[in-house]
């Protein structure tokens, strides 16, 4: 048996081991060969030298999050310790600053996984990229921390957010209202990404004004958007003719992304997935990226990733 010692002593204890020692009891139950001791800003660890490196490693990487994010999450606890070393939390690029925006009451907004960190630089480089993904990992919210930093920084005039109005189990006729207040709820998620990274008065001036302007799909029909940073979200409940003319609407100075779920695809079994279709004939064409987001990129819930990996052994 081994024993060694981690300092946490530049740190607020709180801060790591959580409310109520939380976060220590997620350690604990993930190491459960390993016996800890914890008084004040020092853990002690007694085991086999292999567990004690194992642990080693996660627990700097716990540190290095904390360092990035200013937070630990017992969410954020499980997932390093559950996830391989080569994805997830610990392949986000360090060069550079990855913050995108600074949001609402301080928050950073930075890409918090390898792949979203993959969707970051593939916009960098391409005009066009289509980002796919499950549900939970930050697609949506990434491509719009994007197009509101390239608003602030002047790269581009406008930000248009797009989605299909495709009917869910509820039909559209049912629904209270004219026709904003039955396509609203449909973009709701962009609203409230918009909300966390935009002060409220900010943000109305800008949709009054139509410096941002959310839209469903077929109203995007006939027109050139040039200096726009234009996102067309839900992709997966495209047809084919809507993502063609979608992507044929892109104008001088003009950046698109494409976020989609291809297994909630919710249009008639009759009509083919228009994101499904693009990403199967313009994978080989310059200037188009392709960036595929997986399990390991969910950030909500921690039950969020155990249910869709319930689902996907279902449908195997």
């Amino acid at each position: 048996m081994t024993e060694k010692t981690f300092s946490i002593e530049s740190y607020n204890a709180v801060d790591i081991y959580g409310v109520n020692d939380r976060n220590v009891q997620m350690i604990r139950d993930g190491f459960p060969l390993l016996k800890f001791v914890i008084r004040g800003d020092t853990v002690r660890v007694i085991g086999e030298d292999s567990e004690i490196e194992q642990f080693g490693k996660k627990f700097s990487l716990m540190l290095m999050h904390y360092d990035k994010f200013g937070k630990l999450t017992e969410n954020d606890v499980e997932q390093i310790i559950g996830q391989p070393e080569d994805t997830g939390f610990y392949a986000v690029s360090e060069t550079g600053s990855d913050i995108l925006l600074h949001g609402r009451q301080g928050n950073l907004i930075k890409a918090r996984t390898m792949n979203q960190q993959k969707l970051v630089e593939s916009t960098l480089k391409n005009d066009l990229v289509f980002a796919i993904g499950p549900a939970g990992t930050g697609k949506t919210y990434t491509a719009v921390a994007l197009a509101v930093r390239a608003l602030k920084n002047k790269e581009v005039k406008r930000i248009i957010l797009t989605r299909p109005a495709v009917e869910a189990g509820e039909n559209l006729g049912f629904l209270p209202g004219d026709l904003k207040d039955k396509l609203d709820p449909y973009l709701q998620p962009l609203y409230d990404a918009l909300r966390d990274m935009i002060p409220t008065q900010k943000l109305l001036s800008y949709m009054e004004d139509g410096t941002i302007e959310i839209a469903p799909i077929a109203f995007m029909r006939g027109r050139t958007l040039d200096n726009v940073f234009a996102i067309l979200d839900e992709a997966q409940n495209a047809t084919i003719p809507q993502m063609k003319m979608f992507l044929t609407r892109m104008g001088k100075a003009a950046k698109f992304i494409v976020t989609g779920d291809i297994t909630q695809i919710d249009l008639p079994k009759n009509q083919q997935s228009g994101l499904v279709h693009a990403s199967q004939i313009l994978q080989d064409i310059p200037g188009i990226g392709f960036v595929l987001l997986d399990e390991t990129d969910i950030i909500r819930h921690k039950l969020v990733s155990r249910v869709l990996n319930a689902y996907h052994q279902h449908r195997e």
